[in-house]
């Protein structure tokens, strides 16, 4: 598990867009998974060799399980 500082994030809104009629998901709700006390935060070394990425997965503020990514 990982711990990490509150995060600013910033988004793309194309992608924003994109992602919440793919996914029927926003970026903003998706943010809430952060703020679960109960989610879990992992490494995800088999998408990435250049950077540092991580999944979450844990309860947005309506209450529904989300794998963030």
């Amino acid at each position: 598990m990982a711990e990490f500082e509150r995060q600013i994030f910033e988004f793309d809104p194309e992608k924003a867009s994109a992602n919440l009629k793919k996914h029927g998901v926003s970026f903003a709700e998706a943010m809430t998974v952060f703020d679960d006390p109960l989610a879990s935060t992992l490494p995800d070394d088999q998408h990435s060799e250049d950077e540092c990425r991580f999944i979450t997965v844990g309860a947005s503020s309506r209450s529904r399980i989300l794998f963030v990514v």
